[in-house]
């Protein structure tokens, strides 16, 4: 069985910090950016991108047999980000997610999606907490339709979150998640997102987590980057003590080095590599950043650009361009929502 305490550490102790290998140790790629023309704001794979189209169209069966390949291949980080972008899509497009339920109402990728789109309509709301109750027996269903499956499980914790569920309740969901997927990035990010929500907003409490997470997931693992999203957390929301800067940059050194050990100019990775680029920026560190946007390629996301701009594109074209004109020097700082970095320069 999973040790769900030692992949939970920081409910009952700190972590120590990650000793992170010197990012001039890191090999990357040449020169050169795409056109701003070129660049695609979240463009699906291969594989999600004819699951879209024909469901586009009014069918589900693309989308059925992605689900199902990933569910096959226990492939659980590609089915989180194919369910979270099929909910989505299901939002202003719903037809082919209804023919699919009601050709097949008990297939657990066809619940699983329509719990998605479910958390995912009532989180705006005033009433969130009680429209989110109304959920449950939709998420219940998507997980006891996979026993394997960590996907519902993130799907749950998120659900709690939104419902301001117990720390005792979050706390058995967790390790029911872990249990099926000890590195799981979505109950991971889930997880942060609860802490820093519910902990009285302990910055250090959330990178305890993170650090700890990413010392004991694999090299290549997702969850590498989750001190990443601590910092973003950190130097965005104005609140809490101050955390050190040798700990802000260890995570972005941290994230620097998985995103060396993933292909270079595909849509996989290209959310870790906005993220990580809009970091390096707040932290003073242009050239680090224009390499990760050589890495990119033609891929933005919308993720981190929409939180500060309603034009998130636009927002990274601008912010890529002010760093490749003066790479020697401080880029201008992309919008926050409060927290400057306070930083001192860089070994001291």
């Amino acid at each position: 069985m999973v040790d769900t305490m030692a992949l939970l550490p920081p409910f009952i102790r700190p972590t120590r910090m990650a000793r992170i290998a010197p990012r001039d140790a890191v090999r990357l790629p040449g020169a050169g950016l795409p056109a701003d023309d070129d660049v695609l704001l979240d463009a699906p794979d291969e594989h999600l991108g004819l699951a879209l189209v024909a469901a586009a169209q009014g069918t589900y069966t693309a989308a059925a047999a992605l689900l199902a390949a990933t569910r096959e291949e226990a492939a659980w980080e590609d089915r989180d980000r194919y369910v979270l972008r099929l909910a989505a899509f299901a939002r202003s497009r719903p037809e082919w997610l209804d023919t699919w339920r009601t050709a097949a109402p008990y297939d657990g990728d066809a619940l699983l999606v329509a719990a998605q789109l479910a958390v995912d309509r009532a989180w705006p709301s005033p009433g969130r907490a009680e429209l989110l109750r109304e959920v449950s027996p939709l998420i219940t269903a998507a997980a006891r339709a996979e026993g394997r499956d960590p996907v519902p499980w993130r799907v749950a914790l998120d659900h709690a979150r939104g419902s301001r569920a117990g720390h005792r309740y979050f706390g058995e969901l967790w390790e029911a998640a872990v249990r099926r997927a000890p590195h799981h990035h979505g109950c991971h990010v889930a997880a942060l997102r609860y802490l820093a929500a519910f902990r009285s907003g302990s910055h250090r409490e959330c990178f305890d987590f993170a650090d700890r997470a990413a010392q004991d997931a694999p090299a290549g693992s997702l969850v590498q980057a989750l001190p990443l999203r601590a910092a973003f957390a950190y130097l965005t929301d104005g609140r809490g003590p101050e955390v050190e800067r040798a700990r802000l940059d260890a995570a972005a050194d941290r994230a620097i080095e998985l995103s060396a050990r993933l292909p270079a100019a595909t849509a996989r990775p290209a959310e870790l590599r906005n993220l990580l680029a809009y970091v390096l920026i707040r932290l003073g560190r242009p050239e680090d950043a224009l390499a990760q946007w050589r890495l990119l390629g033609p891929y933005a996301t919308s993720f981190p650009w929409d939180r500060f701009s309603d034009d998130p594109l636009g927002l990274f074209l601008t912010t890529r361009a002010e760093a490749a004109a003066a790479p020697s020097g401080p880029a201008a700082q992309p919008p926050g929502t409060g927290r400057g970095v306070r930083v001192r320069p860089r070994g001291h």
